[in-house]
């Protein structure tokens, strides 16, 4: 594990062969304390892994977290759109965005006490397997399926892999209005129309 002097090391020099910069200058080639913090806070990249005294301690995957967010804003891409990417991106899709030498990231230290937390919205469910038999669903996409949505009042929204049309949405707000009294009278929405 790594302090963030350590970690933000590991990323300049991850980041010494074939990275460009970003092309309009506003962001920084490698990323301080303060952003490291902020990336962690809304998301981008994972707590650290544990302290030693008041020191958070950091491992491999902040390292490609870190260096995979620069190379992407190399590219032009807004940490909005980041943000979005880095919720469907498997940890080998994250290898893949990040090209971090290998060297780069061993660590001498023994694991954290604690494994990371699992991406369960990021793993299809298995249903009906056979011991030895493959999963009959293919494994999921590196990038995701749009999806659209339809208001239905009171704050409940109903996502769709189409774009609906509007007679799709008027016959879909007639057939829905059960289910929204339903769930405001449970409380589970406010029942004032959006």
């Amino acid at each position: 594990m790594w302090t963030m002097e350590e970690l933000v090391d590991r990323v300049r020099q991850a980041l010494e062969a074939e990275y460009p910069g970003a092309p309009n200058g506003r962001v920084r080639d490698v990323p301080d304390r303060r952003a490291i913090r902020w990336y962690s806070t809304i998301g981008l990249v994972d707590r650290p892994l544990g302290m030693r005294g008041r020191t958070a301690l950091y491992g491999p995957r902040h390292l490609q977290q870190l260096v995979a967010i620069k190379r992407w804003q190399a590219e032009g891409r807004s940490l909005a759109e980041i943000q979005a990417d880095f919720v469907w991106l498997t940890p080998e899709g994250l290898t893949d965005a990040s090209r971090v030498p290998a060297q780069l990231l061993a660590t001498d230290d023994e694991p954290p006490e604690h494994a990371p937390r699992p991406r369960f919205w990021a793993d299809r469910p298995v249903t009906g397997l056979v011991a030895g038999a493959a999963p009959a669903e293919p494994p999921i996409r590196d990038i995701p399926a749009p999806v659209h949505g339809v208001t239905l009042g009171g704050g409940a929204i109903l996502l769709l892999p189409h774009p609906a049309s509007g007679d799709d949405r008027t016959e879909i707000a007639a057939a829905a209005a059960p289910l929204l009294r339903l769930l405001e009278s449970r409380g589970l929405i406010d029942g004032r129309s959006s």
